[in-house]
């Protein structure tokens, strides 16, 4: 059992004179009452980008992939760009869920099941991209190992772009069994709150039966912790798996033994900062101000500085060892004197500028728990993180060791419209979600009420006095 006791110093995590009822009814109110005008117009912006990708894809299909800027030469682009900075924001809904419950940190007990559900939906873009890159995307069947009646046909596997396939559908899997776990309670509580036969039964069917006893409550700590550690060590293989697309090649500035870190570091940087981005909208949109506090915005501020230092070691150690090795073709590289004065320069100093030097503001404390700043920041780390995947890819493909290979990339509009498509369905499933299911675990949330929850530290700060 978790002890009700906590250090009067440490600031409340619930905020306001709430009950256990209150929470239930603050939970349920986005999924039982109407949407407001704010989630509509969301939705509208997020639709609309979706139907535009959508049509994106279809023509992709129907066409081929000649009408993205691909050449002999930059044979990746915006495709695999977008592909890893998708699974990179996969990243923080684990390790919230995952490695903060095996440290029993109280605070990722507000956000968590949003940063799940965002790992679960990030995942899904990412997967988009490598089968619509394959041309005949009614052929994609072909990278598992099946059976088959071409005889001897099997996957090479000792590609990486394989090993993405089992890293990426193993965490995918794992992540949708520990978010749904969670939901179990919630779920519960939905159904006996439910006034419809309907969505009784729905939400019934949906909680496996779940009442409440002690029984459940046991079966349902074992899982969880059963699942954090299995999720744990995929929160550092699935992006180092990625990394070896680019790391297991000779091409200049790819092969590289720092890459498995400092893409793992990106990853929970950029998906941390998305997290933060999804946090502030629905604090505002569903009225949850008392559960998503500024202690949480800070407590992810400071896994943002920390990342985000590590990525700027990754970056400076990168760009000495590239001077340091004589090589010319290192000059090149997208982190490189080169690229930094070269035909690419602007997607290099955005790159720095959004994920070195506006990070370095977080230092400050008003500038964590200003809830403005850290929406913008948010945004422009992921931004910049994006940068950082396209100079990775494009600046090293478009620089090889024939200068009469060299050529530059010109993304066309069916790239841009498919990468907003992705960034629309991304957010439609999230409103959709957040209209359906509960967006705080109630349940996580009620267990720490008497030790975290404001109006119970002051009695406790009253009666001590």
């Amino acid at each position: 059992m978790m002890s009700h006791y906590e250090a009067p110093i440490r600031e409340p995590l619930i905020f306001g004179d709430k009950s256990y009822h209150d929470i239930s009814v603050d939970v349920a109110a986005p999924v039982e009452g109407k949407a407001n005008k704010l989630w509509w117009i969301a939705f509208s912006i997020a639709l609309t980008a979706f139907l535009l990708g959508l049509g994106a894809i279809s023509y992709t299909i129907g066409v081929g992939i000649g009408v993205w800027g691909l050449n002999n030469r930059i044979n990746w682009a915006w495709d695999i760009t977008n592909f890893v900075w998708w699974v990179g924001i996969g990243h923080a809904g684990t390790l919230i869920s995952a490695v903060l419950l095996l440290f029993r940190q109280k605070w990722r007990m507000g956000i968590n099941r949003s940063a799940e559900a965002m790992t679960i939906f990030a995942v899904f873009q990412a997967g988009l991209f490598p089968i619509i890159h394959m041309g005949r995307v009614w052929n994609a069947f072909y990278v598992l190992p099946l059976p088959n009646a071409l005889g001897s046909l099997w996957v090479n596997f000792n590609s990486p772009l394989l090993w993405d396939v089992f890293a990426i559908s193993t965490y995918l899997s794992v992540s949708l069994v520990f978010w749904y776990t969670g939901l179990l309670p919630d779920f519960a509580m939905l159904r006996d709150r439910a006034v419809k036969p309907f969505q009784k039964q729905i939400y019934g069917l949906l909680s496996f039966g779940w009442s409440g006893r002690l029984k459940d409550w046991q079966r349902f700590e074992e899982v969880s912790l059963v699942l954090a550690g299995l999720a744990t060590p995929l929160v550092l293989s699935v992006h180092t798996i990625v990394s070896m697309d680019f790391a297991t090649s000779i091409i200049p500035g790819w092969h590289s033994t720092i890459f498995p870190p400092y893409f793992v570091a990106g990853a929970i940087f950029s998906g941390f900062a998305m997290v933060q981005t999804l946090l502030l909208i629905m604090r505002k949109v569903s009225h949850l101000e008392a559960y998503i506090t500024k202690i949480h915005i800070e407590n992810m501020n400071k896994v943002i500085i920390v990342t985000g230092g590590i990525v700027s070691v990754a970056y400076m150690t990168e760009f000495f060892v590239g001077w340091y090795s004589g090589s010319s073709y290192e000059d090149y590289t997208y982190l490189s004197v080169g690229a930094a004065t070269g035909p690419y320069w602007w997607a290099f100093w955005s790159l720095i500028t959004c994920n070195f030097i506006f990070p370095l503001t977080l230092w400050f404390k008003k500038a964590r728990t200003n809830l403005i700043w850290s929406f913008i920041l948010s945004i422009i780390i992921n931004i910049g993180m994006w940068f950082e995947r396209f100079d990775i890819i494009v600046i090293d493909l478009s620089r090889g060791h024939l200068p009469s290979s060299w050529t530059m990339f010109s993304p066309t509009f069916v790239d841009v419209s498919i990468f907003i498509g992705t960034i629309g369905f991304f957010f439609v499933l999230f409103l959709l979600y957040a209209r359906t299911f509960p967006v705080i675990a109630q349940a996580e949330l009620k267990s720490i009420l008497k030790s975290s929850g404001e109006n119970y530290k002051n009695l406790r700060k009253e009666n001590h006095e």
